[in-house]
């Protein structure tokens, strides 16, 4: 402290003596620009300089509220606004989270961690019994020779068979062309000309739930493009992908319309509730009330965040992606964006021919059943065939496809993108299928589901303790179904004996409001990379932590308002569906 004093005295003194010649104010201006640069920034310094206060107030008649305005800087008039402790949190998160490894390297990681994993449980004999089938399920060991070949051997196979890579790289050919043709920006420019923006947040929330009738539609296209409207509009573009992102996991447990999950939970809660009454059958739409409400509950919830924590937090956009120009539609594109509408409702009638009559071509051949056909096996192709024909009439009415070779260059063009996805998506794969193969995450669903159980929660306190078990078990189990097939023989059974006793979809609905909570913040969830890499275009910064980070608001408010509907629904006693009473007796 003493030589700082020292040298600051010493330097002003000179200063001074060099200030009084006219010709060398300059000079002094100078050696004072440098001293502030360079110790005034000190923390040591400031220290020491603020506790001699005679020599801010007398000897030196120097303030640095002065000083900063003479060099042009601002002035310290008012503190600036303590953030909350929350705002601070997320902070802490995404640091942490984004001076993690690059999210190929970590899955990587993460991979080696199981094997090593599955070497130690197997040694410590851990095991635990698969409710479904009554069967001890053990540690498989990767390091064991089995194990061993095994991983050598199927390296290539689960990169392959991963599900998101095929159902990604597919749908990218229908949307490269989209995107090629210009008929996305078309799109966007239309859409934020004639919406007004105060509900653009709430339509981007909106089309996320709806989405969840295509889940992989939903986090291939939505959210992309909830990015690139919030984009054009001069907000963040962060916001409308997580705004995008709330919809499309939130309509997993949250829709206006039965999708291809219902019949699947179905058919397993209708296998767990014969192990009391064999002869009872969950309908498909057991969840069709509550989905409908809670669709609201998703929808509201989550424009609320957006505006009100996750956009503020974010603050200006400062990066360099290119934006969206909003200017009028021309004539050719008003005419080509009217024939891609007309494609897209013939394409749209085709395919209802399809499946509405009782012989519909796409119905299932045997038992005529929609919900089991292949229309909904072969789904993925008909969201190609949805972006695909109404881009390609785009295209030729507005010239930006003359001939075959420029579709297939648009397509190309946003395939070659895709690089950085694919190598993620190689060790991701391996990963999740290495975990399976150990079945750590069979047995750890399996004892947490009974730890549960036996804490003796009843009734509505224990239908929200089973929300919550859900989404803790989301963030090692991806696939929803694996994980109901699980759960399902364990709560179902009991709370079909308990006084009164809860019909099936009680325990149904309560796991879907669970895993669609964590979907949001776990890089289990199979599109988190995608999502990543989304974001990486707006900022090469931006990586798990941001998304954890952004999406974490989310979990937290959903979590409390969905549960809370979720009793006062138990409480008033209204159905959850057609068939799906509160109450068996």
């Amino acid at each position: 402290m003493q030589s700082y004093e020292y040298f600051f005295e010493t330097t002003h003194k000179l200063s001074q003596t060099i200030a009084k010649q006219a010709h060398y104010h300059a000079i002094s201006k100078l050696i004072f620009l440098l001293l502030y640069q360079s110790l005034f920034k000190n923390p040591i310094f400031v220290a020491a300089f603020c506790k001699q206060t005679k020599y801010r107030s007398k000897q030196r008649n120097f303030s640095p509220q002065k000083s900063k305005k003479e060099m042009g800087e601002p002035s310290n008039t008012s503190a600036p606004k303590k953030k909350s402790l929350f705002a601070r949190s997320l902070d802490v998160i995404e640091i942490v989270g984004n001076k993690l490894p690059h999210p190929a390297t970590i899955f990587g990681g993460l991979a080696v961690v199981v094997v090593l994993l599955s070497w130690l449980m197997h040694l410590l004999g851990t095991s635990a019994v698969n409710p479904a089938t009554s069967e001890l399920v053990t540690v498989n060991n990767l390091l064991s020779g089995e194990g061993i070949r095994w991983m050598y051997t199927n390296l290539l196979g689960n990169f392959l068979r991963f599900p998101p890579l095929g159902y990604v790289l597919v749908v990218m050919i229908g949307i490269g062309l989209a995107e090629g043709t210009g008929l996305f920006a078309v799109m966007i420019r239309a859409l934020v000309l004639s919406a007004p923006s105060k509900f653009i947040t709430a339509a981007v929330v909106l089309a996320g739930i709806v989405s969840g009738l295509a889940v992989e539609a939903g986090y291939v296209i939505l959210i992309p493009l909830g990015a690139m409207i919030f984009h054009a509009l001069g907000r963040h573009p962060m916001a409308g992908l997580a705004a995008a992102f709330c919809g499309v996991s939130g309509g997993f447990g949250a829709n206006f319309f039965i999708g291809s999950i219902d019949p699947i939970l179905a058919g397993i809660s209708t296998s767990a509730a014969q192990i009391i009454d064999p002869e009872m059958v969950v309908n498909p739409a057991v969840n069709y009330y509550f989905m409908i409400a809670s669709s609201f509950v998703v929808l509201i919830v989550g424009t609320w965040v957006t505006e009100k924590i996750v956009e503020p937090r974010l603050g200006k956009y400062e990066g360099t992606a290119e934006r969206f120009k909003i200017v009028q539609l021309t004539p050719d594109e008003k005419k080509g964006l009217r024939w891609a509408g007309i494609v897209l409702l013939l394409f749209v009638v085709a395919m209802a021919f399809t499946v509405i009559p009782e012989n519909g071509l796409l119905r299932d051949p045997e038992s005529g059943s929609i919900l089991h056909s292949p229309f909904f096996s072969g789904i993925i192709i008909g969201i190609l065939l949805l972006f695909l024909l109404p881009a390609l009439a785009y295209g030729i009415i507005v010239g930006t496809v003359k001939n075959d070779k420029d579709m297939m260059r648009h397509i190309i063009k946003s395939m070659s993108g895709m690089g950085g996805y694919i190598v993620l998506v190689f060790f991701a794969a391996q990963f999740v299928y290495f975990f399976n193969y150990s079945n750590l995450g069979l047995i750890i669903a399996i004892k947490g589901a009974s730890g549960l159980t036996e804490v003796g929660f009843t009734g509505p306190l224990l239908i929200a303790a089973f929300v919550l078990l859900a989404a803790f078990i989301n963030m090692f189990m991806g696939s929803a179904s694996a994980k109901w097939a699980i759960i399902a023989p364990v709560f179902i059974p009991m709370l079909m004996l308990l006084e009164p006793a809860y019909h099936p979809g009680i325990t149904q609905a309560a796991f879907r409001i669970g895993d669609s909570l964590t979907n949001l913040v776990t890089p289990m969830m199979s599109y988190f990379a995608l999502i990543v890499t989304f974001a990486e275009k707006y900022d090469k910064r931006y990586g798990i932590g941001t998304i954890i980070s952004t999406m974490l608001p989310y979990t937290i408010f959903l979590a409390i308002v969905w549960i809370a509907v979720l009793m006062i629904w138990l409480w008033l006693g209204i159905p959850m569906g057609p068939d799906g009473p509160i109450y068996l007796n």
